[in-house]
């Protein structure tokens, strides 16, 4: 489904009374730093990535994580259960086809249940007792399928007194709960922590996307045998949040390559095929297929949209019992490597993460974003922007494309299309960043840095980590990491990105006010990343009623105050953050 959520705390009242419920959380997040350990602990589900420069487990790479996480996702079934059920006896009842390594519930479209399997060969020890079900005047298209739907013989007999089980959540978290959280926080850097814990993919939500994405591949494997469907984007790139768009590509590459035993003595066999005019006749043709397969076979795929005259042809469709919006592509390839790039960026430093869950969160809940297409700012656009604030740092706590690409070894050379997208995949190489700023200096530092940037003439580049004269007359310009030539912002309008700079520049002020007198732990006024989110950030005056003149009064001011000696980055003074940081 689409994204929904933190853009909802734009209809909360600007005070936020602090309940007795919380009171056990302000306990916990007492300790500057503890949400940033409590953090990374929770992303050390298997395949996951260790930010902690203590440890000193190697960490694994992005082919790594998702190669198991689609082998983990081929020996799990999708179950649609009885409302009431007995956890022990479903358990014992599938534990007859081979030992679970996991599993857990999650409600949807009613109840449901991921099961994994230790070996892949339960799944047809399952399948082989499943029958396919008799609907009367209706017709049952027999698809095997690894979606199951669980019934019970005896209903009254077994569901009587049964406890309820306990669910996943797979929804973004209730604004109130998220705003209550921050304004409980110890500070500002607690605060951006907590956001991104609450809103950042489970490790149960992860496993659904890769479960997903392997029983469209189960489809789409009945015409092309060896494909793959391999998820990109925010539910890989350790940027996704609840609720996000599951985007996936159907993956032929494989079906291609030519096996050198093969080709022994004097004979080659190749197969017969349908030749047609280009790659992407031959894409739109594939996606035709695939979803005319997925309306008329696909269990649970409702509103099957066949986007076929797009720039990147794709197809649309819900995934009714994961609750995902879905959108297919075939051969994707540069999309899969940028978020590669992104995983490699938001493992670099546990701050990367923090502050783009939370200048994501920020331009939702002001509109700036949207679920719709249209002249408004992409979350992937925000995301390049902050990898680009932080590589302009002193010291620098990113990397840029081009030092990472120094860093790659023949194993790494990577070549799509025409376009040279090698970069070093092995984290274990990258040398950790010497910068200790605290993630509210950063947060501040973003929005005045953004707020004074010189739009109408500079481009923005993370390959070389510097501000480039813009190559063409579009109001923002964002160069493409591995597609140089194109602008990943072109469609933002002047408009548009005008009312990010006001809100910058707005944002930045709030800060450096909180910084003179920040309201008392007693008091009921939002503060910090809190008063931010609200959908007034200066005093409850609407954004469009501002006239000119006071947009330059807070620029000329932001200007006076970045260039005192007592707020340059470059001084002894600077605070460092906390070690969890």
């Amino acid at each position: 489904m689409a994204a929904r959520g933190v853009g909802l705390l734009t209809r909360l009242p600007l005070c936020a009374q602090r309940s007795p419920v919380q009171r056990p959380v302000h306990r916990l997040l007492s300790n500057p730093g503890t949400v940033a350990a409590d953090l990374r602990r929770e992303e050390q589900p298997a395949g996951s990535a260790e930010t902690d420069s203590e440890d000193r487990t190697p960490k694994k790479r992005f082919c790594e994580v998702q190669s198991e996480r689609r082998e983990q996702a081929q020996r799990t079934v999708l179950i649609h259960c009885p409302s009431k059920i007995s956890e022990k006896k479903f358990l014992k009842y599938l534990s007859q086809h081979g030992p679970i390594n996991n599993h857990f519930f999650y409600e949807s479209f009613g109840l449901y249940a991921v099961v994994e399997f230790r070996q892949k060969e339960s799944l047809a020890s399952l399948q082989s007792v499943t029958r396919t079900p008799s609907l009367g005047a209706e017709a049952a298209i027999p698809f095997r399928s690894r979606y199951f739907s669980l019934k019970l013989k005896n209903p009254s007999n077994q569901t009587s007194g049964q406890p309820s089980v306990q669910c996943s959540n797979q929804s973004s978290p209730a604004s109130r709960k998220v705003f209550d959280l921050l304004c409980c926080a110890e500070n500002v850097d607690d605060q951006l922590y907590t956001l991104t814990k609450e809103l950042q993919l489970t490790e149960e939500n992860t496993r659904l996307r890769h479960l997903t994405c392997s029983l469209i591949e189960d489809v789409a494997a009945v015409y092309f045998p060896d494909c793959a469907v391999r998820p990109f984007g925010s539910s890989v790139n350790s940027f996704g949040k609840l609720g996000c768009d599951l985007d996936m590509f159907l993956d032929l590459d494989d079906i291609g390559k030519f096996s050198a035993h093969k080709a022994s003595g004097n004979f080659l066999m190749e197969f017969q095929v349908k030749n047609v005019p280009s790659e992407r006749i031959a894409t739109q043709k594939i996606l035709s297929v695939i979803g005319e397969c997925l309306d008329h076979f696909g269990p649970g795929c409702v509103g099957v949209q066949k986007i076929l005259n797009a720039r990147c042809p794709l197809v649309r469709f819900s995934h009714q019992a994961s609750g995902f919006q879905c959108d297919l592509t075939t051969n994707n390839r540069i999309a899969l490597r940028s978020s590669e790039l992104l995983y490699i960026y938001g493992a670099l430093d546990a701050r990367v993460r923090a502050l783009v869950f939370t200048v994501r969160c920020w331009a939702r809940a002001h509109s700036l974003t949207s679920s719709i297409p249209g002249a408004w700012i992409t979350n992937f656009s925000l995301t390049i922007m902050v990898i680009f604030f932080l590589q302009r740092r002193s010291p620098p706590i990113l990397p840029t494309l081009d030092y990472l690409k120094t860093l790659a070894d023949a194993e790494d050379k990577c070549i799509i299309e025409g376009h040279n997208c090698t970069f070093v995949r092995d984290l274990n190489k990258i040398k950790p960043s010497g910068n200790t700023e605290t993630l509210e200096l950063l947060l501040k530092e973003f929005f005045e840095y953004f707020g004074n940037f010189a739009f109408n003439k500079n481009s923005i580049n993370i390959r070389q980590g510097k501000e480039q004269n813009k190559p063409e007359s579009s109001p923002l310009h964002i160069q493409n990491p591995f597609e140089t030539s194109l602008n990943i912002s072109k469609n933002v309008s002047q408009s548009q990105l005008q009312k990010f700079i006001d809100l910058a520049r707005e944002s930045a002020w709030i800060l450096h006010q909180e910084d003179k007198g920040r309201p008392s732990p007693s008091s009921n006024q939002p503060w910090g990343l809190a008063a931010l989110l609200l959908p007034s950030v200066a005093n409850g005056v609407s954004l469009a009623k501002k006239k000119k003149p006071a947009s330059e009064r807070i620029k000329n001011l932001l200007e006076s105050i970045k260039s005192g000696p007592e707020n340059s980055t470059n001084t002894s003074g600077k605070r460092a953050a906390s070690p969890q940081s």
